[in-house]
């Protein structure tokens, strides 16, 4: 069955995936990354996995991969296939396009942004399936964006395109890691809740979840949290769907979990804020934790398939 390889690589582990041409996972696994070794025994772990993946499919599908597509965090100049730099791996200017490629016989390999893959899975097959213009917006550690166009996603002139997580939302708030003050992130990411409700429950453990909990059992101190980071969110929101008009917008990341407790407020204090602008729709993510790995995936088909687009020289960050 002729298939491809993703590899999805984030800060501790690995998720990777044999893909079939409709987008089927044939195969999963998953293994840490083993960077508390260093950069370059976290390279040697990926391309080790891949290799295991691509004898899995000689074994059990009856041929060698078609081609690959990885995932990876950080600075990233997908044109080149060199993941540039990432502070979580350690690593500068790897050209792991050749040396994924050389390892796998040779076939074609595609490097991306992590968030940017995983939006690029979410919009053509999660949540903003059919939707020729969508936003893609994980809340996790930090909050980052995938800004999604006919079923590719816009990485812009520099490759910081999507950056969403530094707007600034509160003039002279916050200082960010980024060098401004009041960045969204700092007020909406998965983090930010989890340090404001260990903060007000006295609890250092506390994080997002719990206070997602709290929440719904009725605790005044976690709905004034809550509430500081949707109003936060609605504002950072309302400020993209100006600029971008996406047909929808899709929320993603570990907040997310939070289900209605996160959307039926969000979506209230995102209409409240609107004018002129035309509401998307504003919808969880559908794919989870495995949307890196099938858009990893994506983007080997569409070495296969559309050779043009592997061809676009970007360079990409997330923080």
């Amino acid at each position: 069955m002729r298939h491809v390889i993703a590899l999805d690589v984030g800060g501790t582990g690995m998720k990777a995936a044999l893909v079939g041409s409709e987008g089927e996972l044939l195969q999963q696994a998953r293994r840490a990354t083993g960077r508390q070794r260093g950069p370059d025994a976290v390279v040697d772990a990926i391309l080790d996995f891949a290799a295991e993946l691509r004898a899995y499919g000689e074994h059990h599908l009856g041929e060698s991969a078609a081609a690959a597509g990885v995932a990876v965090p950080g600075i990233v100049d997908a044109g080149r296939g060199v993941a540039v730099y990432s502070a979580n791996l350690g690593w500068r200017d790897v050209p792991m396009r050749r040396l994924l490629g050389d390892r796998l016989g040779g076939v074609p390999v595609a490097l991306g942004h992590d968030v940017r893959t995983g939006g690029l899975a979410e919009g053509r097959i999660g949540a903003g399936q059919g939707a020729d213009r969508f936003l893609f917006v994980p809340l996790g550690t930090g909050i980052a964006g995938a800004i999604g166009i006919d079923g590719g996603v816009e990485a812009g002139a520099h490759g910081f395109a999507g950056e969403i997580g530094h707007v600034v939302v509160r003039p002279g708030g916050t200082p960010c890691p980024c060098g401004q003050r009041g960045c969204l992130e700092r007020y909406a990411s998965a983090a930010a809740v989890s340090q404001a409700w260990a903060e007000a429950c006295g609890d250092p453990a506390a994080d997002a979840a719990d206070c997602a909990k709290a929440v719904e059992s009725g605790d005044a101190r976690a709905r004034e949290v809550w509430q500081d980071a949707i109003d936060a969110l609605a504002d950072g929101l309302v400020t993209a769907l100006t600029l971008l008009d996406p047909r929808t917008l899709i929320i993603g990341g570990g907040l997310a979990e939070a289900g209605e407790t996160l959307f039926t407020p969000l979506r209230a204090a995102v209409e409240r804020r609107v004018t002129f602008q035309k509401l998307p729709s504003l919808v969880p993510a559908a794919l989870g934790d495995t949307a890196g790995c099938l858009g990893a995936g994506l983007l080997a088909w569409d070495l296969l398939n559309q050779p043009t687009t592997a061809s676009r020289p970007t360079s990409e960050v997330t923080t």
